[in-house]
């Protein structure tokens, strides 16, 4: 599988430097090749350019993660422990998930201080995908299991700590692979409506007024590489917590 990947990686490359030096080149579209691009990234970081803005952007990023992720947990089981709480936030939850990033980030950039805003976006963009997760895997658990404890004269709360939480670990740690990539996305777009010094944001919306196009690719393809460092290191946490959960089969 890896063998495979790589090669189709390593095709995807020709083909991007063979389209960068004939069809884009031709149309003026400002599509550097890959050599450009990673010649570009090298120059840059050796010259210190990358350390604070990447410091920056994954201080927001993982604030809005870690904050957006709690919340999303506590409500998951009140919507399942206390059936009202569901009916009432509900909607609330959903409407929160089809805001637009764009029109709450200027909102929330007036209303919030700091490094808040993007922490904020970050956390839009994270919570509801974990709110649906954890809600699945709550209400996933056997319905044997929730019987027995049932009829030993446990109440719902036991149900939740003995049967629910554990059935549960799985589709919640897959909802927190999803949600990974998303922080950094919600941030980048929280550094392009609020005015501060460093991130990869900022550096983007340089590099653009500059006509920087290999390193606005470069910065783009950090930020791709972060995003997936991310979701796998989530996924191997996941494995470690429940290696009794079933994995996805190879062809």
């Amino acid at each position: 599988m890896w063998v495979g990947g790589a090669i189709g990686f390593l095709l995807l490359l020709v083909l991007w430097e063979v389209l960068a030096l004939t069809v884009f080149d031709k149309a003026g579209s400002g599509v550097p090749t890959p050599t450009s691009v990673v010649t570009k990234f090298w120059s840059d970081f050796r010259a210190g350019f990358y350390g604070a803005n990447i410091k920056q952007t994954a201080k927001e990023a993982f604030t809005g993660y870690l904050v957006a992720n709690v919340i999303a947990i506590v409500l998951a089981v009140a919507f399942v422990q206390v059936p009202f709480v569901e009916k009432a936030l509900l909607r609330v939850a959903i409407a929160s998930y089809c805001l637009p990033i764009i029109a709450i980030g200027p909102i929330l950039t007036f209303v919030l201080n700091g490094d808040a805003p993007k922490s904020a976006l970050a956390g839009l963009l994270v919570f509801f995908p974990t709110l649906v997760g954890v809600v699945v895997g709550l209400r996933s658990a056997d319905r044997g299991a929730l019987d027995v404890i049932r009829a030993v004269g446990g109440g719902s709360w036991s149900q939740l700590f003995k049967v629910r939480l554990r059935a549960a670990i799985p589709s919640t740690f897959a909802a927190l692979q999803v949600a990974a990539p998303s922080a950094i996305l919600g941030a980048m777009v929280g550094e392009y409506l609020g005015a501060q010094p460093n991130g990869l944001g900022i550096m983007m919306i340089q590099a653009q007024g500059a006509v920087e196009s290999a390193r606005i690719w470069g910065i783009a393809l950090l930020c791709t590489t972060a995003g997936g460092i991310f979701y796998v290191l989530t996924g191997l946490l996941g494995r470690v917590v429940a290696p009794w959960a079933p994995r996805r089969s190879r062809p």
